[in-house]
């Protein structure tokens, strides 16, 4: 699951309401490091453009996201993996944002619950395509 969520690249391919994401620098290697990312969301009316720099730490099993530029006040995002002896995984995620704009926060706000449960049914179903 680690490898999966790290190939952010791939997010677009299966991540609800990712419409487009692009590395700008890629500093990472097999002990981890840093990718700084543009990614585009979009849902209904609403597209917005940020930045992300991801720090990937494989031998810790986990991923941080912070905020750099774009719509938000702030945003933070941490993944964290626990190996399972069957070969499964837990995963631990946390999100921490606020829009800048007030509007934006109270769409997100009203939605995330149901947001949240489909990107993460998205993970899983991507994960079942890939590792079967």
């Amino acid at each position: 699951m680690y490898a999966l969520v790290a190939d952010i690249e791939k997010y677009p391919e299966f991540l609800p309401w990712c419409v487009a994401l692009r590395i700008l620098k890629d500093e990472t290697t097999q002990q981890g490091g840093k990718i700084l990312s543009e990614m585009v969301v979009a849902y209904k009316v609403f597209r917005e453009r940020f930045k992300s720099e991801v720090t990937l730490s494989p031998e810790a099993n986990q991923i941080d996201a912070h905020y750099v530029d774009g719509p938000f006040q702030h945003l933070r995002n941490q993944w964290r993996f626990e190996d399972l002896p069957d070969g499964g995984s837990i995963v631990h995620f946390l999100i921490d944002f606020e829009f800048k704009n007030v509007i934006l926060q109270a769409a997100a706000q009203s939605v995330f619950e149901k947001a949240f449960v489909r990107m993460s049914e998205a993970f899983v179903k991507r994960a079942d395509e890939v590792y079967r």
